[in-house]
């Protein structure tokens, strides 16, 4: 049996679909392109451009700051040297006095009372002695011619001296009484500022409740820092091996900084080293004496103490941000003189405000990468340029603080 004919107004099933030609026609025309065309190289990378910095090693002075507290040179403590009733209290608490200005008075008329009487004594005394003498030279013309015994001689000779030795006696009854009555007006033995009262007025005053109050000298002040043992064997260490000199006879400049920061305008020197670390803290005590003419500083203060004088001789000084940090360490980007950039790892010391100290690892001459693309890698071509900076000012120094530098503007 025949397959049924088509229709004439539609297309046999098996002739070719117009969609299917034009994709393959696609698919030739496209691997005929793909032919002509030659597989795109990869292009060199250009030079890097970097801003660099030349090591130069110089001597750069360093400062060292520790936390410290002030404390007063002179501080008396105010007391009564006779039992009495207070009278009353002739200065203003906290007022500064000056030396012999009065404090205190006490109830002086006990006193008063026994200088009357020590004179008193004193004046029979004297008395009692002018007539032991007139008898003794009586009795010794007489006892020269026989006409006396030696008894009677003895025995006047005995009653001067007995006299005599009473007049010391009263005399120095009469010193005592004179002392007490002039301690009832109680002074200031140095010029400085004074504490609260520790007394009221009319309150009797015994060897249990003697202290008044409390004088402290204003100047000169002591400014007490400590060096823990760490980093006083750090500096120990330093300077034995030539990266810190001392200045000449240990000589340390002090310069104390106020709460707010600002430099105090007088500089001081260290006058005592602690024989021994403290047991409790582990620190060893340094004492400087600051003059204070105008009593800026005041006892139990805190402030910091610069200690200057030190030199770092022939140091290599960098930006922090040259340096970085790898899985082995520390390591800074140097440009080497055929412009290649160039892995160097470093020795970091202590900081120098935005600078920081290298211990190892850079030489004279090398050229140390600042400022560089972040896609540097070992080996690359650079160009450099130097870094624009900004000259410190000429008084700058190194500072540091717990092991650490800082600058010192």
């Amino acid at each position: 049996m025949s397959p049924p004919e088509s229709s004439g107004s539609h297309p046999p099933m098996w002739a070719p679909s117009p969609v299917l030609g034009f994709v393959a026609a696609l698919v030739v025309a496209a691997a005929l392109g793909g032919c002509g065309k030659e597989e795109a190289k990869p292009q060199a990378r250009p030079p890097a451009q970097v801003s660099v910095i030349t090591v130069a090693p110089q001597d750069m002075p360093v400062t060292f700051e520790f936390v410290a507290q002030t404390q007063s040179s002179h501080q008396v403590e105010i007391r009564a040297r006779v039992d009495g009733f207070l009278d009353r209290r002739l200065y203003s608490e906290g007022a500064v006095v000056t030396e012999g200005q009065p404090l205190f008075l006490m109830d002086a008329k006990p006193f008063q009372a026994q200088v009357d009487a020590a004179a008193a004594v004193l004046t029979r005394q004297k008395a009692a002695l002018d007539t032991a003498r007139l008898n003794l030279e009586r009795v010794r013309p007489l006892a020269a011619l026989n006409a006396v015994s030696q008894k009677d001689l003895d025995d006047a000779v005995g009653t001067y001296e007995v006299s005599a030795a009473g007049v010391e006696q009263a005399k120095a009854q009469l010193v005592v009484a004179q002392l007490n009555l002039s301690y009832t007006s109680i002074v200031s033995p140095v010029a400085g500022i004074t504490g609260a009262a520790l007394q009221q007025d009319g309150a009797y005053i015994n060897q249990q409740n003697s202290q008044l109050t409390t004088v402290m000298v204003l100047s000169p002040m002591w400014v007490n820092f400590s060096v823990s043992e760490n980093e006083l064997k750090k500096f120990q260490d330093q300077i034995g091996t030539g990266q810190l000199r001392p200045p000449p006879d240990q000589s340390y400049v002090v310069e104390v900084v106020l709460v707010d920061g600002t430099i105090f305008p007088h500089t001081g020197r260290i006058t005592f080293i602690a024989p021994s670390y403290s047991s409790q803290t582990g620190t060893f005590l340094l004492r400087a004496s600051v003059d204070n003419p105008n009593g800026v500083l005041r006892p139990s203060q805190y402030v910091r103490a610069r200690v200057k004088g030190a030199v770092r001789p022939n140091s290599i000084l960098v930006p922090q941000r040259a340096v970085q940090q790898g899985a082995k360490g520390h390591f800074i980007w140097v440009a080497s003189t055929e412009g290649k950039a160039e892995f160097r790892p470093v020795v970091v010391g202590d900081w120098y405000g935005n600078d920081v100290f290298i211990s190892d690892g850079l030489r004279a001459g090398d050229q140390v990468v600042v400022e560089a693309p972040l896609t540097l890698r070992p080996g690359d071509a650079v160009t450099t340029r130097p870094l624009a900076t900004t000259p410190p000012p000429a008084a700058a120094g190194a500072t540091v603080t717990g092991g650490a530098l800082k600058t010192e503007k």
